[in-house]
């Protein structure tokens, strides 16, 4: 079984290293991603699931010798949006291998969302055509299907990374993306983001476990002990921290004192987070501020993870060392926001997992994650 990963992991880095020509940055991100589901199938894999359907009449997808990955799987996909109970209302978005309930393409339109703040509120900055069905049926037939959760880059609305979680649902995953509760104030909002996040990743797997019981919206549908969680910028933040990865206080200050004398891309952050410690120790029950290791806020349910341009800088290799489950980071290395060596590279370096996979983007920032780019290009220019 560990063979067969290899094997898929493999070919990825083959796909890069072999390439007679480069590629443009947003036409390799969307290769990495739609191939960066075979790093999740290569998770179930390990531990022996992979989704199987053979009425539906595209097979040979599987058997392609050039990224098999970047052309659609063989299910049609439903969407549809639900609610979770916890402290703070948590909005989902659902994508889910579905039933096809008509023999016409059904088109979905998705708004690309960002969460102002007041007075403008959330407004949706583009929009982009999808190919899911709307409140379509799950399909039965080989369920219960793994889950993926989505976590979104700061105050980006889930709909925004909809062409990947169509495409994850497409090979037999559902995924289910939260719209974490924030708005686009870096100065208020990012320490505080820290905190909140992972306690919605683990409200999102209690939303789950209570869903797959008899009579619950997941009955028979999701497989609540193969879990992967992905995540673009604060999102791949969320997705390690969800993996285990822990605060180390004096790694970020140390880290954060020669980034700002050598003026590196990422000081920035450490100007919006640093003074706010004291408060994130607050908002997380904690007495203080820890010296060094914080509290982890993870769940052994969590299998794999692919942080994309994820914030790293927090953990330092002591936190990042708490990561123990097979990892693939992404990052650009023309990323600005969250420098390629800030999170990409140490995360590869210092996770402690056997399977770890580390792509980098030559010239790639850090938007390139996001919904279609020609559909956003003043909002892509502003940050």
């Amino acid at each position: 079984m560990e063979r067969r990963g290899n094997m898929i992991v493999n070919r990825i880095v083959q796909f890069f290293v072999n390439r007679d020509e480069p590629m443009r940055p947003n036409l390799v991100v969307r290769s990495v991603l739609m191939m960066g589901i075979v790093f999740i199938g290569f998770a179930g894999l390990l531990i022996g699931w992979w989704p199987q359907r053979k009425d539906h009449a595209i097979s040979p997808v599987m058997e392609s010798e050039e990224a098999p990955y970047s052309i659609q799987g063989p299910y049609p996909v439903g969407f549809t949006s639900m609610g979770v109970n916890s402290d703070l209302p948590l909005e989902l978005a659902a994508w889910y291998p579905a039933v096809q309930v008509n023999e016409h393409e059904t088109e979905i339109s998705y708004p690309y969302e960002v969460k102002f703040g007041k007075p403008l509120g959330t407004l949706a900055v583009a929009s982009f055509e999808g190919k899911a069905i709307l409140d379509a049926p799950p399909d039965p037939a080989t369920s219960p299907y793994p889950l993926v959760i989505l976590s979104p880059g700061f105050s980006i609305g889930s709909t925004s990374y909809a062409w990947l979680a169509e495409h994850l649902a497409s090979y037999g995953f559902v995924v289910l993306s939260p719209d974490h509760n924030e708005q686009l104030d870096p100065e208020n909002q990012l320490w505080r983001a820290a905190i909140t996040r992972p306690q919605d990743i683990l409200a999102v797997l209690t939303y789950v476990d209570e869903g797959v019981q008899a009579g619950g919206d997941f009955t028979g549908l999701i497989d609540q002990d193969t879990v992967a969680v992905i995540g673009h910028s604060y999102g791949g933040y969320t997705a390690l921290a969800a993996a285990g990865a822990r605060i180390d206080t004096y790694s970020f200050r140390t880290q954060c004192e020669g980034a700002v004398e050598r003026e590196e891309p990422g000081a920035w952050l450490c100007e919006k987070l640093l003074p706010h410690m004291a408060d994130m120790a607050d908002l997380a029950g904690l007495d203080s501020i820890p010296d060094g290791l914080w509290p982890a806020w993870a769940e052994d349910q969590v299998d794999a993870i692919v942080p994309m341009a994820g914030d790293a800088f927090f953990f330092g290799q002591a936190g990042l060392s708490e990561i123990s489950v097979p990892v693939m980071a992404i990052g650009g290395t023309a990323d600005a926001d969250s420098p390629y060596m800030w999170g990409t590279y140490p995360t590869f370096e210092y996770a402690s997992s056997t399977t770890k996979v580390r792509i980098a983007l030559n010239d790639a920032e850090h938007m390139i994650f996001t919904g279609p780019c020609e559909k956003i290009p003043w909002y892509l220019r502003i940050f």
